[in-house]
């Protein structure tokens, strides 16, 4: 190391110089460090925030991933209200005179049976006979005699008059009940009697007409395949991990789709708008 003195002035004189070029140079590297510490800080934190913004950003393309193959494996009969029995029966249900009108033309077949109320404004529901999930599960062990032997039973019966009634503008009207029944195909006709006019997703019933009492009972749930099903508590609470049950109220279905979906988390707000009654209804607190 070499230091260079000036002749003019002292030895003192050169030395107090360099301890002051020390000094500032302890101070100007003080500050460095200070420096160097607060952009290690500021470039961890940008880091930090850049991760958790990356892993935002995967995990909304991951939902949108499951979003999209949900939309591309989507069965027939969500264009419909629908769940599945407790025993394992589809039912199926009309959003609107449109929907009534193309389940009971193109999706009624010979097995099934049809729910209607007295009431105006009622939904057509199905029971789908030759679609049963929980039977067909245990099809590999049984012949088709058996499989043809499997009934729909009361509780399937009790269940689509249960969502009937919910659907139908007794909900919204906050009836507790009405009378709902249950017909056989070949007894509902789109041809009106002499004079009269069938409007769209109405129809004639034809002959005697089996009547249940049913109750208000429903819930939204999703089920295994991540789908929104909507029907009654029961057989929601069977076929879904995650459900919300439902209770007439005055609230309005949007807001009624947003708390639902915080609990079901990954759904779409608008396939939970669809299994929701139209009018007022409310969350059931737990």
């Amino acid at each position: 190391m070499k230091i260079r003195l000036e002749i003019n002035k002292t030895v003192d004189q050169n030395a107090q110089t360099y301890f002051e070029k020390a000094k500032k140079a302890r101070k100007k590297m003080k500050g460095a460090q200070e420096a160097l510490v607060k952009s290690q800080k500021k470039l961890d934190e940008a880091k930090l925030k850049g991760e958790d913004e990356l892993a935002l950003l995967d995990e909304d393309a991951r939902l949108e991933k499951e979003r999209d193959v949900r939309q591309q494996k989507k069965e027939w009969f969500e264009t419909f209200r629908w769940f599945r029995s407790s025993e394992g029966f589809l039912v199926i249900g009309g959003r609107d005179a449109t929907t009534n009108e193309i389940i009971i033309k193109k999706r009624v077949e010979k097995n099934d049976i049809i729910f209607h109320t007295d009431m105006s404004g009622s939904p057509f529901f199905v029971v789908k006979k030759e679609i049963n999930e929980l039977h067909n599960l245990k099809s590999d062990s049984t012949s088709d005699s058996e499989s043809d032997a499997i009934e729909i039973g009361e509780i399937t019966i009790q269940e689509a008059a249960d969502a009937t009634l919910c659907y139908s503008k007794a909900w919204k009207l906050g009836f507790g009940t009405t009378e709902v029944f249950w017909v056989k195909p070949e007894q509902v006709t789109k041809e009106a009697q002499s004079g009269e006019y069938l409007a769209k997703g109405a129809f004639m019933i034809r002959g005697d007409t089996n009547y249940v009492r049913p109750k208000i009972s429903l819930a939204v749930g999703l089920d295994k395949d991540g789908r929104v099903m909507g029907g009654p508590l029961d057989a929601i609470k069977l076929h879904c991990k995650k459900y919300v049950e439902i209770i007439q109220g005055d609230d309005k279905p949007s807001s009624v789709a947003k708390l639902i979906r915080k609990e079901l988390v990954d759904c779409d707000l608008d396939e939970i708008i669809r299994a929701i009654p139209g009018g007022g209804c409310k969350v059931k607190k737990r």
